[in-house]
């Protein structure tokens, strides 16, 4: 604090432009009745009126609210998912948790916490009383009508002789590891400072929207706002790329030749897309979806064209969804002969396949491209190496990526052969002070035993962050979360839960023709994966199941019986 028991005003510049932070001390207690006009009491229902284990959701007049029963006791909390707004009362109720239908975040029942994720808010609570039989909320309005709760944050103490090149956490990267490490920090009373830097040129975003909405804009898909990072003194360094990390000396050595000290270091750089290797790979309108621009630009030019999409990857797949309306034609090639069949099976990426057929893709498969033509310094055609030549006004790659981690060769860090950091449960890397996380680490998952995997998944990234950020502080906490993903393509979504990696047969219940389905994937006599399609909420559910340490055995789900759902199986 300055001489004055005042805070100081800091001004520093990113990227040439002046920002001013003010840094004082945030008041942790808050009462969300302060203000009499804001809230609102009414009787939602009888006390029989709901079992334990039951959720419903109630009106209060300006808004709903989602009331749970169990053990006895009762309690309201917001009723959408803050993530894309889902509707809880679909989700799965377990163990003082209610578990998001669609994308498998997680929320306390009786704080609101957000306990998994994605996502970055938690659920706002309300006040529950019972009068003669009668079960009454209290309520915010202005809760009930944003149904997003965002927890409280320390923000900096400055000091008198700060240093704009020295900082007390230095992240590097600004997806979800990085910026869910530096909130935690701030939830968890941290008030030192906090720089995230980024080669992007954007405040952190919804990555993931970017091969599902292509359309949309920075500030459509931001993480956060502008006044978030200034509220809660989040510095956020844009178009900047480290160049070295000197562990020794605890410095980041940046592209343009700037360095900046740090205590503990958060290294969450994410991949670097894979590019194809034939003739014509620098042309324009050859593309890698990295960013807004790119996913804009695509659309812009794609619209009553011709695209052509090399790779059936998760963002291939989500690109032809997207651009099959918009563009004259879709071709996709991929050198394997079904989508997805890795990571969903043969019988499921025939389903999507024919999904993809009916909406005019049309599909090249079991061959690569050879080269890429031009006419007028524009791209033409594709050759592909079975001799087919596809019409081509646009051609977007999605074959893949590598992590970034290319800086950190000479830096002492471990990195495994394929250029992944490798971490441990608490995400830190062999050198003290220094954690990793994202999609450029291998971490050892509980669910598989400990193995080392790789999960490039947005609710994994978010995780990282957050355990980083704890043993940061100490707190000793280990990773045990559940991988959890999805997809979306022509309006239906494929929810996935476990890592399938290895799996050696999958049992298939529903139907496949009807895009109504769950796939098991199985490896020996045990469920690793659960993969689904219009059978909500069935695969939150196997999260429960799997996040509590339980196993799923074949045979258990190849009899139809479902009881081991529910408790009362294996």
């Amino acid at each position: 604090m300055s001489p004055n028991g005042k805070a100081s005003p800091l001004i520093y510049k990113v990227n040439g432009t002046a920002c001013h932070y003010h840094l004082e001390e945030h008041s942790i207690a808050s009462n969300p009745y302060h203000n009499p006009k804001d809230v609102v009491e009414a009787s939602v229902c009888h006390v029989k009126d709901l079992e334990n284990g039951q959720m419903r959701e109630v009106d209060l007049g300006c808004g709903k609210a989602l009331l749970i029963k169990e053990s006895g006791e009762f309690h309201a909390v917001g009723h959408k998912c803050p993530h894309y707004g889902a509707p809880l009362v679909k989700g799965v109720l377990s163990k003082g948790r209610v578990r998001c239908p669609w994308h498998g975040a997680c929320f306390n029942i009786g704080t609101g916490d957000i306990e998994d994720f994605p996502g970055l808010d938690s659920l706002p609570r309300f006040q529950v009383k019972i009068e003669k039989e009668k079960v009454y909320i209290r309520a915010s309005k202005q809760a009930l009508q944003t149904q997003r709760r965002t927890k409280m944050m320390a923000k900096c103490i400055s000091l008198s002789n700060y240093n704009l090149s020295s900082t007390n956490v230095l992240i590097i990267g600004a997806g979800a590891a990085g910026l869910v490490c530096a909130e935690t920090l701030r939830q968890e009373g941290f008030s030192d400072r906090i720089v995230m830097c980024t080669m992007d040129r954007h405040l952190p975003y919804d990555r993931p929207k970017l091969s599902k909405s292509m359309d949309s804009h920075p500030e459509q898909i931001a993480l956060r706002p502008k006044e978030f990072f200034c509220t809660y003194d989040i510095e956020v360094l844009t178009e900047m790329q480290v160049a070295a990390v000197d562990v020794k000396s605890k410095i980041a050595v940046f592209k343009d030749g700037f360095k900046m000290e740090y205590n503990k270091l958060l290294i969450a750089p994410g991949n670097t897309p894979k590019t194809l290797s034939c003739k014509g790979k620098e042309m324009e309108n050859v593309f890698n979806i990295r960013t807004p621009e790119d996913a804009n630009r695509v659309v812009k030019l794609a619209t009553s064209k011709n695209v052509v999409i090399v790779g059936a990857s998760f963002l291939g797949m989500e690109v032809a969804a997207y651009l099959a309306e918009r563009a004259h034609s879709v071709s996709l090639v991929e050198l394997e002969h079904v989508p997805f069949k890795r990571f969903f099976g043969e019988r499921v990426g025939r389903a999507v396949m024919k999904m993809f057929e009916n909406n005019r893709v049309k599909f090249y498969m079991q061959t690569e491209v050879s080269e890429l033509r031009e006419q007028e310094g524009k791209l033409k055609e594709v050759v592909l190496k079975s001799g087919k030549v596809l019409r081509a006004d646009v051609c977007v790659v999605g074959v893949g990526a590598v992590p970034a981690t290319g800086f950190l060769k000479q830096s002492g860090i471990n990195i495994d052969s394929k250029g992944f950091i490798m971490v441990n449960k608490m995400m830190q890397t062999n050198i003290p002070g220094v954690f990793a996380a994202g999609d450029a680490v291998t971490f050892p998952l509980a669910l598989r035993n400990n193995k080392k995997v790789n999960v490039p998944h947005w609710q994994m990234a978010h995780m990282h962050g957050r355990i980083a950020a704890l043993n940061m502080l100490a707190h000793g906490t280990e990773i045990s979360t559940v991988p959890y993903l999805w997809t979306a393509m022509f309006g239906k979504s494929i929810r996935y839960v476990g890592h399938g990696e290895g799996f050696d047969d999958v049992v298939i219940q529903g139907d496949l023709d009807e895009l109504k389905f769950v796939a098991f994937y199985t490896k020996s006599d045990e469920v690793v994966a659960v993969a689904s399609m219009n059978y909500d909420p069935i695969v939150s559910k196997v999260a429960e199941v799997l996040a509590a340490g339980r196993t799923i055995r074949k045979r258990d789900v190849e009899t139809g019986d479902m009881s081991w759902l529910t408790g009362k199986g294996t």
